[in-house]
Protein backbone atom coordinates (compact mmCIF):
# COMPACT_ATOMS: atom_id res chain seq x y z
CA UNK A 1 0.00 0.00 0.00
CA UNK A 2 1.11 3.47 -0.80
CA UNK A 3 1.70 5.98 2.03
CA UNK A 4 1.47 9.90 1.93
CA UNK A 5 3.01 12.64 3.95
CA UNK A 6 1.33 13.80 5.96
CA UNK A 7 1.96 17.62 6.62
CA UNK A 8 0.76 19.43 9.50
CA UNK A 9 -2.41 21.59 9.80
CA UNK A 10 -0.85 24.72 11.18
CA UNK A 11 2.83 25.46 9.79
CA UNK A 12 5.41 27.58 10.55
CA UNK A 13 5.97 30.34 7.49
CA UNK A 14 9.49 30.62 6.36
CA UNK A 15 11.52 30.49 2.84
CA UNK A 16 11.10 26.56 2.37
CA UNK A 17 6.75 26.26 2.65
CA UNK A 18 4.96 28.17 0.17
CA UNK A 19 2.00 29.32 2.17
CA UNK A 20 -1.58 26.71 1.62
CA UNK A 21 -4.05 29.82 1.50
CA UNK A 22 -7.53 28.92 0.95
CA UNK A 23 -10.00 30.59 -0.75
CA UNK A 24 -13.85 30.85 0.36
CA UNK A 25 -16.43 32.78 -1.62
CA UNK A 26 -18.21 35.06 0.90
CA UNK A 27 -20.67 37.68 1.42
CA UNK A 28 -19.44 41.41 1.56
CA UNK A 29 -21.34 42.86 4.08
CA UNK A 30 -21.40 46.39 2.45
CA UNK A 31 -22.28 45.98 -0.96
CA UNK A 32 -23.44 42.53 -0.13
CA UNK A 33 -22.01 41.51 -3.07
CA UNK A 34 -19.80 38.13 -3.54
CA UNK A 35 -16.34 38.30 -2.42
CA UNK A 36 -13.31 36.41 -1.23
CA UNK A 37 -12.07 35.11 2.27
CA UNK A 38 -8.54 34.12 2.07
CA UNK A 39 -7.23 31.84 5.41
CA UNK A 40 -3.93 30.99 6.12
CA UNK A 41 -3.15 28.66 9.27
CA UNK A 42 0.04 28.90 10.53
CA UNK A 43 1.65 29.96 13.42
CA UNK A 44 3.37 32.90 15.03
CA UNK A 45 6.83 31.48 16.23
CA UNK A 46 6.76 30.93 20.21
CA UNK A 47 3.28 32.00 20.53
CA UNK A 48 0.42 30.12 19.26
CA UNK A 49 -1.46 28.12 16.59
CA UNK A 50 -3.51 31.22 14.97
CA UNK A 51 -5.99 31.91 11.86
CA UNK A 52 -5.26 34.79 9.60
CA UNK A 53 -8.21 35.79 7.56
CA UNK A 54 -8.57 37.96 4.84
CA UNK A 55 -11.56 39.97 2.87
CA UNK A 56 -11.63 41.45 0.22
CA UNK A 57 -14.45 42.61 -2.40
CA UNK A 58 -14.10 43.65 -5.91
CA UNK A 59 -17.33 45.00 -6.68
CA UNK A 60 -16.74 48.22 -3.79
CA UNK A 61 -13.14 46.90 -3.15
CA UNK A 62 -13.72 46.90 0.73
CA UNK A 63 -10.93 45.09 2.31
CA UNK A 64 -11.06 43.67 6.13
CA UNK A 65 -8.55 41.55 8.10
CA UNK A 66 -8.94 39.40 10.95
CA UNK A 67 -6.71 36.92 13.33
CA UNK A 68 -8.25 34.18 15.38
CA UNK A 69 -6.43 32.16 17.84
CA UNK A 70 -6.31 28.32 16.98
CA UNK A 71 -5.03 26.88 20.57
CA UNK A 72 -7.36 26.60 23.41
CA UNK A 73 -8.42 28.85 26.11
CA UNK A 74 -6.39 29.45 28.78
CA UNK A 75 -6.91 28.08 32.40
CA UNK A 76 -7.33 31.64 33.56
CA UNK A 77 -7.50 35.49 32.14
CA UNK A 78 -4.42 37.83 31.69
CA UNK A 79 -4.18 41.19 32.41
CA UNK A 80 -1.43 43.38 31.11
CA UNK A 81 -1.43 46.87 32.49
CA UNK A 82 1.04 49.45 30.81
CA UNK A 83 2.23 53.06 31.20
CA UNK A 84 2.75 54.74 28.64
CA UNK A 85 5.66 57.57 29.14
CA UNK A 86 7.05 57.65 25.72
CA UNK A 87 7.27 57.28 21.88
CA UNK A 88 8.48 54.14 21.91
CA UNK A 89 6.05 52.78 24.23
CA UNK A 90 3.65 53.08 21.66
CA UNK A 91 5.28 50.80 19.21
CA UNK A 92 4.99 48.08 21.74
CA UNK A 93 3.84 44.43 19.47
CA UNK A 94 0.47 43.44 20.54
CA UNK A 95 -2.12 40.31 20.32
CA UNK A 96 -5.53 40.76 20.60
CA UNK A 97 -8.00 38.28 20.19
CA UNK A 98 -12.09 38.78 20.27
CA UNK A 99 -11.96 38.49 23.83
CA UNK A 100 -10.15 41.05 24.66
CA UNK A 101 -11.01 44.32 26.11
CA UNK A 102 -9.19 47.68 26.00
CA UNK A 103 -9.12 50.48 28.41
CA UNK A 104 -7.51 54.03 28.91
CA UNK A 105 -9.09 55.35 31.58
CA UNK A 106 -7.49 59.04 31.38
CA UNK A 107 -9.86 59.36 29.17
CA UNK A 108 -12.45 57.11 29.86
CA UNK A 109 -12.32 54.88 26.55
CA UNK A 110 -12.88 51.51 26.20
CA UNK A 111 -13.16 48.31 23.75
CA UNK A 112 -15.60 46.41 25.30
CA UNK A 113 -15.04 42.24 24.34
CA UNK A 114 -16.47 41.04 21.55
CA UNK A 115 -16.67 43.98 19.80
CA UNK A 116 -14.16 43.90 17.75
CA UNK A 117 -11.90 40.63 15.58
CA UNK A 118 -8.74 39.20 17.06
CA UNK A 119 -5.68 41.61 15.51
CA UNK A 120 -1.96 41.93 15.47
CA UNK A 121 -0.94 45.39 15.63
CA UNK A 122 0.83 48.11 17.98
CA UNK A 123 -0.59 50.34 21.08
CA UNK A 124 -0.15 53.08 18.62
CA UNK A 125 -2.52 50.78 15.96
CA UNK A 126 -5.06 50.16 18.73
CA UNK A 127 -5.65 54.32 18.82
CA UNK A 128 -5.23 54.99 15.43
CA UNK A 129 -7.75 52.44 14.46
CA UNK A 130 -10.60 53.37 17.40
CA UNK A 131 -9.81 57.02 15.89
CA UNK A 132 -10.77 56.13 12.42
CA UNK A 133 -13.48 54.46 13.57
CA UNK A 134 -15.17 57.60 16.03
CA UNK A 135 -14.24 60.37 12.70
CA UNK A 136 -16.20 58.17 10.11
CA UNK A 137 -19.04 59.14 12.46
CA UNK A 138 -17.93 62.68 13.05
CA UNK A 139 -19.52 64.09 9.51
CA UNK A 140 -22.96 62.50 9.83
CA UNK A 141 -23.17 63.73 13.87
CA UNK A 142 -22.59 67.34 12.51
CA UNK A 143 -25.70 66.93 10.27
CA UNK A 144 -28.14 65.28 12.61
CA UNK A 145 -26.54 66.08 16.16
CA UNK A 146 -24.78 69.13 16.15
CA UNK A 147 -23.97 68.99 20.16
CA UNK A 148 -22.80 65.24 20.03
CA UNK A 149 -20.74 66.01 16.94
CA UNK A 150 -18.48 68.73 19.05
CA UNK A 151 -18.25 66.31 21.96
CA UNK A 152 -17.12 63.80 19.72
CA UNK A 153 -14.84 66.39 18.26
CA UNK A 154 -12.95 66.88 21.52
CA UNK A 155 -12.92 63.45 22.42
CA UNK A 156 -11.02 62.48 18.90
CA UNK A 157 -8.36 65.38 19.72
CA UNK A 158 -7.50 63.91 23.40
CA UNK A 159 -7.36 60.72 21.42
CA UNK A 160 -4.95 61.76 19.32
CA UNK A 161 -2.72 63.86 21.58
CA UNK A 162 -1.67 60.50 23.10
CA UNK A 163 -0.66 59.03 19.57
CA UNK A 164 2.15 61.68 19.96
CA UNK A 165 3.73 59.74 23.10
CA UNK A 166 3.86 62.94 24.92
CA UNK A 167 0.82 62.57 27.26
CA UNK A 168 1.46 59.80 29.57
CA UNK A 169 -1.56 57.28 29.89
CA UNK A 170 -2.88 54.10 31.20
CA UNK A 171 -3.23 51.23 28.67
CA UNK A 172 -4.93 48.43 29.84
CA UNK A 173 -5.65 44.87 27.93
CA UNK A 174 -7.41 42.20 29.97
CA UNK A 175 -8.43 38.87 27.97
CA UNK A 176 -10.46 36.25 30.06
CA UNK A 177 -9.27 33.40 27.09
CA UNK A 178 -5.73 34.57 28.65
CA UNK A 179 -4.55 33.95 24.74
CA UNK A 180 -3.57 38.12 24.04
CA UNK A 181 -0.14 39.42 24.70
CA UNK A 182 1.50 43.34 25.02
CA UNK A 183 5.46 43.04 24.04
CA UNK A 184 7.82 43.21 27.27
CA UNK A 185 11.13 45.77 25.82
CA UNK A 186 13.14 44.82 28.97
CA UNK A 187 12.79 40.89 28.54
CA UNK A 188 14.26 39.01 30.16
CA UNK A 189 14.46 41.24 32.88
CA UNK A 190 10.90 43.10 34.15
CA UNK A 191 9.59 45.92 32.31
CA UNK A 192 8.50 48.64 35.09
CA UNK A 193 6.33 49.89 32.96
CA UNK A 194 4.38 47.16 32.44
CA UNK A 195 2.58 44.95 34.44
CA UNK A 196 1.30 41.30 33.36
CA UNK A 197 -1.16 39.36 36.33
CA UNK A 198 -3.64 36.26 36.06
CA UNK A 199 -7.46 36.36 36.89
CA UNK A 200 -10.42 33.67 37.23
CA UNK A 201 -12.79 34.55 34.99
CA UNK A 202 -16.06 35.02 36.36
CA UNK A 203 -19.22 32.81 35.20
CA UNK A 204 -20.32 35.25 32.97
CA UNK A 205 -17.09 35.53 31.03
CA UNK A 206 -16.71 31.61 31.02
CA UNK A 207 -20.56 31.14 29.64
CA UNK A 208 -19.71 34.26 27.03
CA UNK A 209 -16.53 31.35 26.57
CA UNK A 210 -19.01 28.82 25.90
CA UNK A 211 -17.35 26.79 28.83
CA UNK A 212 -19.77 25.28 31.61
CA UNK A 213 -19.42 27.23 34.84
CA UNK A 214 -21.54 25.87 37.74
CA UNK A 215 -23.24 27.44 40.35
CA UNK A 216 -23.32 27.85 43.67
CA UNK A 217 -25.44 24.76 44.60
CA UNK A 218 -23.38 22.72 42.51
CA UNK A 219 -20.10 23.90 43.87
CA UNK A 220 -21.58 22.98 47.46
CA UNK A 221 -22.60 19.79 46.41
CA UNK A 222 -19.72 19.20 44.77
CA UNK A 223 -17.65 20.37 48.06
CA UNK A 224 -19.46 17.86 49.92
CA UNK A 225 -18.90 14.86 47.56
CA UNK A 226 -15.19 15.39 47.51
CA UNK A 227 -14.89 14.85 51.26
CA UNK A 228 -15.10 11.11 50.30
CA UNK A 229 -12.87 10.77 47.64
CA UNK A 230 -9.14 11.39 49.35
CA UNK A 231 -8.15 7.84 48.93
CA UNK A 232 -8.76 8.13 45.03
CA UNK A 233 -7.73 9.23 41.95
CA UNK A 234 -10.03 11.38 39.72
CA UNK A 235 -9.74 11.04 36.56
CA UNK A 236 -11.20 14.24 33.79
CA UNK A 237 -11.34 14.12 30.48
CA UNK A 238 -9.49 16.93 28.73
CA UNK A 239 -7.67 18.30 25.61
CA UNK A 240 -3.86 18.19 25.41
CA UNK A 241 -2.83 21.63 25.62
CA UNK A 242 0.12 20.73 23.07
CA UNK A 243 -1.70 18.81 20.29
CA UNK A 244 -5.25 19.45 21.62
CA UNK A 245 -5.54 15.48 21.45
CA UNK A 246 -7.98 14.17 23.93
CA UNK A 247 -5.97 12.79 26.53
CA UNK A 248 -6.76 12.41 30.88
CA UNK A 249 -6.05 14.94 33.40
CA UNK A 250 -5.65 12.65 37.01
CA UNK A 251 -6.38 14.48 40.26
CA UNK A 252 -5.45 12.90 44.08
CA UNK A 253 -5.54 14.48 47.20
CA UNK A 254 -2.30 13.49 49.18
CA UNK A 255 0.28 14.54 52.01
CA UNK A 256 3.34 15.80 52.07
CA UNK A 257 5.37 14.57 55.13
CA UNK A 258 6.03 17.49 57.47
CA UNK A 259 4.02 19.93 55.25
CA UNK A 260 0.18 19.59 54.67
CA UNK A 261 -2.27 18.04 52.43
CA UNK A 262 -2.54 19.50 48.97
CA UNK A 263 -4.05 18.57 45.49
CA UNK A 264 -2.19 17.47 42.66
CA UNK A 265 -2.97 16.86 39.12
CA UNK A 266 -0.47 15.91 36.07
CA UNK A 267 -1.92 15.49 32.63
CA UNK A 268 -0.16 13.32 29.94
CA UNK A 269 -0.64 12.87 26.52
CA UNK A 270 0.16 9.62 24.53
CA UNK A 271 -0.18 11.18 21.37
CA UNK A 272 2.23 13.62 21.18
CA UNK A 273 4.17 12.91 25.03
CA UNK A 274 3.37 16.34 26.22
CA UNK A 275 2.93 16.18 30.15
CA UNK A 276 2.34 19.26 32.35
CA UNK A 277 1.44 18.92 36.86
CA UNK A 278 0.49 21.15 38.93
CA UNK A 279 -0.41 21.31 42.68
CA UNK A 280 -2.69 23.02 45.62
CA UNK A 281 -2.68 23.53 48.57
CA UNK A 282 -4.96 21.48 50.42
CA UNK A 283 -5.89 24.24 53.10
CA UNK A 284 -6.32 27.63 53.73
CA UNK A 285 -3.65 30.69 53.86
CA UNK A 286 -1.77 30.32 56.59
CA UNK A 287 -0.92 33.07 59.39
CA UNK A 288 2.25 34.15 58.15
CA UNK A 289 4.79 33.65 55.22
CA UNK A 290 7.62 32.15 54.10
CA UNK A 291 10.63 32.46 52.98
CA UNK A 292 12.98 30.13 52.59
CA UNK A 293 16.88 31.15 51.10
CA UNK A 294 18.73 28.11 49.61
CA UNK A 295 22.78 28.40 48.79
CA UNK A 296 22.78 26.61 45.33
CA UNK A 297 26.43 25.14 45.79
CA UNK A 298 26.42 21.51 43.99
CA UNK A 299 24.03 18.79 42.32
CA UNK A 300 22.67 17.83 45.13
CA UNK A 301 20.98 21.01 46.16
CA UNK A 302 19.39 21.48 42.58
CA UNK A 303 18.25 17.39 43.47
CA UNK A 304 15.69 19.17 46.08
CA UNK A 305 12.28 18.80 46.28
CA UNK A 306 10.06 21.91 45.42
CA UNK A 307 6.16 22.88 45.88
CA UNK A 308 6.05 26.34 44.53
CA UNK A 309 2.61 27.63 45.06
CA UNK A 310 0.71 30.20 42.74
CA UNK A 311 1.62 33.13 44.96
CA UNK A 312 5.01 32.47 45.42
CA UNK A 313 7.67 35.01 44.04
CA UNK A 314 11.25 33.86 43.17
CA UNK A 315 14.23 35.39 43.06
CA UNK A 316 17.97 34.78 42.09
CA UNK A 317 20.21 38.31 42.77
CA UNK A 318 23.56 37.17 41.05
CA UNK A 319 21.57 37.43 37.77
CA UNK A 320 18.72 40.17 38.16
CA UNK A 321 15.83 37.07 38.15
CA UNK A 322 12.84 38.17 39.37
CA UNK A 323 9.73 35.40 38.68
CA UNK A 324 6.55 36.78 39.58
CA UNK A 325 3.45 34.52 41.83
CA UNK A 326 1.45 33.69 38.18
CA UNK A 327 4.54 33.00 35.90
CA UNK A 328 3.57 29.45 35.44
CA UNK A 329 1.38 28.78 38.15
CA UNK A 330 1.98 26.21 40.57
CA UNK A 331 4.42 23.30 40.55
CA UNK A 332 5.87 20.29 42.36
CA UNK A 333 9.03 19.65 40.78
CA UNK A 334 12.39 19.80 41.95
CA UNK A 335 15.27 23.46 41.97
CA UNK A 336 16.82 22.17 38.82
CA UNK A 337 13.31 21.46 37.36
CA UNK A 338 11.79 24.99 38.45
CA UNK A 339 15.14 26.66 36.22
CA UNK A 340 13.94 24.47 33.42
CA UNK A 341 10.27 26.10 33.21
CA UNK A 342 11.91 29.36 34.20
CA UNK A 343 14.05 29.22 30.82
CA UNK A 344 11.04 27.39 28.70
CA UNK A 345 8.54 30.21 29.94
CA UNK A 346 11.05 33.16 28.80
CA UNK A 347 11.56 31.65 25.38
CA UNK A 348 7.49 31.54 25.26
CA UNK A 349 6.71 34.38 26.59
CA UNK A 350 8.77 36.95 24.41
CA UNK A 351 7.76 35.76 20.67
CA UNK A 352 8.62 39.00 19.20
CA UNK A 353 12.59 38.49 20.43
CA UNK A 354 13.15 35.22 19.49
CA UNK A 355 11.54 35.42 15.63
CA UNK A 356 13.53 36.45 11.95
CA UNK A 357 12.14 39.97 12.90
CA UNK A 358 13.52 40.85 16.04
CA UNK A 359 15.75 43.14 17.48
CA UNK A 360 19.37 41.87 17.43
CA UNK A 361 20.71 43.22 20.44
CA UNK A 362 17.63 42.40 22.87
CA UNK A 363 17.85 38.77 21.17
CA UNK A 364 21.71 38.80 22.20
CA UNK A 365 20.45 40.09 25.78
CA UNK A 366 18.00 37.21 26.00
CA UNK A 367 20.60 34.29 24.65
CA UNK A 368 23.06 35.54 27.53
CA UNK A 369 20.63 35.80 30.31
CA UNK A 370 19.20 32.36 28.98
CA UNK A 371 23.04 30.84 29.13
CA UNK A 372 23.37 31.92 32.66
CA UNK A 373 20.43 29.67 33.68
CA UNK A 374 21.30 27.00 32.11
CA UNK A 375 25.05 27.36 33.72
CA UNK A 376 22.87 27.06 37.29
CA UNK A 377 21.23 23.83 35.69
CA UNK A 378 24.68 22.11 34.91
CA UNK A 379 26.26 23.35 38.69
CA UNK A 380 28.75 25.40 36.87
CA UNK A 381 27.49 29.11 38.74
CA UNK A 382 26.82 28.92 42.17
CA UNK A 383 24.12 31.73 43.08
CA UNK A 384 21.29 32.24 46.14
CA UNK A 385 17.94 30.90 45.08
CA UNK A 386 14.60 32.96 47.58
CA UNK A 387 11.16 31.36 47.20
CA UNK A 388 8.78 34.06 48.83
CA UNK A 389 5.42 33.78 48.83
CA UNK A 390 3.18 35.38 51.80
CA UNK A 391 0.40 33.12 51.82
CA UNK A 392 3.24 29.95 53.53
CA UNK A 393 1.75 27.39 51.24
CA UNK A 394 5.15 26.66 49.66
CA UNK A 395 7.87 24.22 50.16
CA UNK A 396 11.08 23.57 49.76
CA UNK A 397 13.13 20.48 51.16
CA UNK A 398 15.73 20.35 53.55
CA UNK A 399 18.21 18.10 54.42
CA UNK A 400 19.24 16.14 57.42
CA UNK A 401 20.40 18.74 60.41
CA UNK A 402 22.00 21.07 60.62
CA UNK A 403 21.36 22.35 56.70
CA UNK A 404 24.00 25.09 56.31
CA UNK A 405 22.60 25.90 52.98
CA UNK A 406 18.91 26.49 53.66
CA UNK A 407 17.28 29.14 55.73
CA UNK A 408 13.65 28.92 55.97
CA UNK A 409 11.72 32.07 57.97
CA UNK A 410 8.14 32.88 58.98
CA UNK A 411 7.55 36.31 58.57
CA UNK A 412 4.18 38.66 59.21
CA UNK A 413 2.51 39.67 56.11
CA UNK A 414 2.63 43.57 55.35
CA UNK A 415 -0.67 45.63 55.08
CA UNK A 416 0.28 45.65 51.16
CA UNK A 417 0.40 41.94 51.08
CA UNK A 418 -2.67 41.23 53.29
CA UNK A 419 -4.43 43.92 50.59
CA UNK A 420 -3.34 41.89 47.27
CA UNK A 421 -4.35 39.04 48.35
CA UNK A 422 -8.00 40.01 49.56
CA UNK A 423 -7.56 39.00 53.52
CA UNK A 424 -8.55 42.53 54.42
CA UNK A 425 -11.99 42.47 52.49
CA UNK A 426 -12.43 38.62 53.75
CA UNK A 427 -15.30 38.39 57.29
CA UNK A 428 -14.41 35.57 58.99
CA UNK A 429 -16.57 36.65 62.50
CA UNK A 430 -20.21 36.86 62.53
CA UNK A 431 -19.93 36.82 58.88
CA UNK A 432 -23.55 35.76 58.81
CA UNK A 433 -25.02 38.80 59.76
CA UNK A 434 -25.24 42.20 57.60
CA UNK A 435 -22.00 44.17 58.23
Amino acid sequence: MATTNQTPMFRDLNADNDPEVTEIESLCLRCKKTGITKLLLTKIPFYKEVVVMSFACDSCHWENNELQPACTIQEKGIMFKLKVEDPKDLTRSLVKTEWASIIIPEVEFEIPAKSQEGTVTTVEGIIERACSGLCSKLDYLKVEDPESAAKLGEFIAQMTKLKSGDTPFTFILRDCSGNSFLENLNAPQPDPRLEESHFERSREEALMLGIYAPDDTENENSAQAGEDLRDEVLGIPTNCYSCNAPCMSNMKVTQIPHFKDVVIMSTYCEVCGHKTNEIKSGSGIEPYGVRATLKIESMKDLSRDVLKSDTCKISVKEIELEVGCCAFGSRYSTVEGIFSVIKEQLVESNPFITGDSSDLIRKEKLEHFLKKIDEIIEGKRMVTFIMDDPCGNSYLQGFEPPDENLTVEKYTRSQEQEDELGLLDMKVENYEEDS
